[in-house]
């Protein structure tokens, strides 16, 4: 590691330039992915995007043409400002927008959730059809599982037993696999599992096995009763809807819950509308718990979703009910649900980086907020979703979800450590001031083109409904009573109330007018985490909500037709602007070539777990989706203070939480540290028996292809060379 300066190092206070998109070109590792993934190019690979500036103009020409044709030139010529000042729409539209002629079948839209799958064979290979068509688009796509019977339960039409949820998850990902994704990306997709199904635990260490559902993220879906029967080491029922005959049998326990999920008429509910529920078994609650905490140790899977959490500060709460979200966890969705996504590079608004004059221009950042707000709101115009269900999803509630990125990296340009007191309040101040600004477009937008159309539609008060709100019974409303859609969604919605509490007037009467006009969006805000864009479109500014992983290490990047990933080097957009900005030619890339840090530079190995969680939390107050996250921990960072991790997220109400800790046993993950693959020794068998040992940097050749010893490991391992 290179020696640290103090926080009062002497640089000079007037850098020659702030830094432009112009001043700092694309490092090679950039370049490169924005040539492969967002670079429009002809059926014969020849480019039809000359530079980025055309991939901007090409979004913006695409996205402005939605507008009334007497406008549509002013708002490119904005579109195209707004991208070249931080805006960055997420992959799908990057790569799709305006490309049409060249791929007409794909869409502009990340973040999908499948319909509810059926637990019938017809209604499970109907979902398979649906995935695969949804994939094919491009778009990544979210399911919960858990609505599927437990194995070795009977079925009756079948006259046999089931093989359970795990088998048809298996279905899915070989599916995926197969299905190769639009602009050369891998389907992305994310399985759910609720923490009282029976079979909750194989799901849990459902990727020990070599190679299973690897075309899969997996999140555990977290009551708010588990975690109680966690902390109070009392029992927990696994348990699944019970049938009629079920219910008779005496010889079977059965406990009533509140499954608003549960839309079939299989099941057996009584007048409170509860689901009669056969107990299968009975397990202490900390034992499962440690059974997730030692997988996710392990693993880094399952994620955390607090789904009650969800729920409560879903501002749809009226007309939702969510158990998935989209592959990497920012958007839960309905069923059917879809949401774009974009980001905001915050590098872009730092003025005078390094410096003791250093500071956040808000005034510039609410202004590309502001025209990024509309120009997201027409994606959904041009969303190129394959199934009328996701269609008329979308359409219905506008949503999108409009989050940013460079957060490690523009603290660093203020001089702020990556944790401190200062970055919790500025991360707070970013997502308050991005969400004000959108809803307040969003009023606008409502007025000149008309709200999202769940806004005028009418709802029933239901005794589900009084029970979620009981401030709908102290304002006089009775079951029965018929409201709009704007009036739950603005003035019973959880999170839009805390426009109310802020103390500004301006707060105040915004909310005053979404009650009364409605929005043209439900929901406005999401931090995804941004992995190619950043690293790409923002010259590898920190992912999404992060720090930077370093400032210099190596990326696994998966390329088309070959089966291991590609070891890349990169650096961190800051240590290229602090070179570029202050040290001049003086200073290497490396951060371990006898360079000099100041001590703001925070890599993610120098972050706390808890750190990161109450960054998390300090940005969540004002995000009303979710927020993809991860807490790096170093290898060797202990398992009882691992596990109190995601106790702390659920006492600080996050809506979820993830970790990663590198084990090379298991895998490596797409950012890696050369230092960590120098420390590994990975160990292969040749068909003569003998034995090879490789450090994990060490390069290899194999089937006609150069890997790091590392990368080969894993493909053999996964099976891509087929079984090892």
């Amino acid at each position: 590691m290179c020696a640290r300066l103090s926080n009062t190092v002497a640089v000079s206070s007037e850098p020659a330039n702030d830094v432009e998109k112009e001043d700092l070109p694309l490092q090679p590792a950039s370049a490169d992915i924005w040539d492969v993934k967002y670079r429009l190019k002809d059926k014969q690979g020849q480019a039809v995007d000359q530079s980025i500036e055309d991939t901007w103009r090409r979004v913006a020409r695409s996205l402005a043409d939605v507008e009334a044709p007497e406008n549509q030139e002013f708002w490119y010529q904005r579109f195209v400002w707004a991208l070249a000042q931080g805006a960055i729409p997420a992959g799908r539209i990057m790569s799709n927008a305006g490309a049409e002629a060249y791929k007409p079948a794909t869409s502009t839209i990340n973040c999908t959730v499948s319909g509810t799958i059926p637990d019938s064979m017809n209604g499970i290979l109907s979902m398979v059809k649906e995935a695969g068509l949804t994939l094919k688009a491009g778009c990544g796509i979210g399911y919960e599982f858990s609505t599927l019977r437990p194995k070795g339960a009977y079925v009756t039409g079948a006259g046999a037993y089931t093989s359970g949820p795990l088998s048809f998850m298996d279905i899915f990902d070989s599916m995926c696999f197969t299905v190769s994704s639009a602009g050369g990306r891998r389907g992305a997709q994310m399985g759910t599992f609720d923490i009282s199904h029976p079979d909750v635990i194989d799901f849990i260490r459902a990727k020990r096995e070599n190679g299973r559902l690897r075309q899969f993220n997996l999140s555990c879906l977290i009551t708010r009763d588990f975690m109680e029967a966690v902390k109070n080491d009392t029992d927990w029922d696994l348990v699944f809807p019970a049938s009629a005959s079920e219910v008779e049998d005496t010889n079977n326990t059965i406990v009533w819950k509140h499954l608003p999920h549960y839309k079939t008429n299989n099941v057996v509910r009584n007048d409170k509308a509860q689901v009669a529920c056969r107990v299968y078994k009975t397990i202490k609650a900390r034992r499962l718990w440690d059974v997730i905490m030692a997988s996710t140790y392990d693993y880094a899977e399952p994620g955390f979703i607090l789904i009650d959490e969800v729920n409560e500060m879903n501002n749809n709460w009226f007309c939702e009910d969510v158990r998935a979200t989209n592959p990497c966890g920012e958007q839960p969705l309905p069923p059917y649900g879809a949401c774009l996504l974009g980001s905001v590079n915050l590098t872009k608004f730092v003025r005078h980086p390094f410096t003791d004059k250093a500071f956040f221009d808000w005034d510039a950042y609410r202004e590309v907020v502001s025209v990024f707000t509309r120009m997201l709101d027409n994606v959904v115009e041009v969303n190129g979703l394959p199934l009328p269900g996701q269609r008329d999803e979308i359409m219905r509630k506008r949503r999108h979800g409009m989050g940013f990125l460079g957060l490690g990296s523009a603290l660093s340009m203020l001089r702020v450590p990556y944790g401190s007191p200062d970055s919790l309040v500025f991360t707070e101040k970013v997502s308050y001031e991005m969400a004000r600004t959108g809803f307040r477009v969003g009023i606008d937008l409502a007025a000149e083109k008309g709200v999202a159309p769940v806004m005028e539609e009418e709802f029933e008060v239901t005794t589900e409904m009084l029970a979620k709100r009981p401030e709908l019974a102290a304002d006089g409303i009775k079951l029965g009573d018929k409201l709009k859609g704007r009036v739950l969604w603005a003035k019973y919605s959880r999170y839009m109330q805390k426009f109310a509490s802020t103390g500004n007037a301006e707060d105040v009467a915004m909310l005053d007018a979404l009650i009364e006009k409605g929005c043209r969006f439900t929901h406005h805000s999401s931090i995804a985490p941004t992995g190619t864009i950043s690293l790409s479109l923002a010259n590898n500014a920190s992912n999404g909500i992060e720090p930077s992983f370093a400032h210099h290490y190596a990326r696994n990047i998966i390329r088309e037709g070959k089966k291991s990933k590609e070891k890349v080097d990169v650096f961190s957009y800051e240590l290229l602007a602090y070179r570029e900005l202050i040290n001049g030619d003086a200073m290497p890339y490396a951060e371990d070539e006898a360079c000099k840090l100041p001590d703001y530079f925070i890599s993610a190995d120098e972050v706390t777990p808890k750190q990161h969680v109450d960054i998390q939390a300090a940005a969540q107050l004002w995000i009303d989706s979710s927020i993809s996250k991860t807490a790096n921990v170093p290898t060797d960072f202990a398992y009882e203070d691992f596990k109190d991790i995601y106790m702390y997220a659920y006492d600080k109400g996050l809506k979820g939480c993830t970790t990663f800790r590198f084990n090379p046993e298991a895998f490596q993950g797409v950012l890696v540290k050369d230092k960590d693959l120098a420390n590994t020794t990975y160990r292969f068998k040749l068909e003569d028996g003998t034995e090879v040992e490789l450090k994990g940097n060490e390069e290899v050749e194999y089937d006609g292809e150069m890997h790091t010893a590392a990368n080969l490991f894993d493909a053999l391992k996964e099976g891509y060379y087929g079984k090892f």
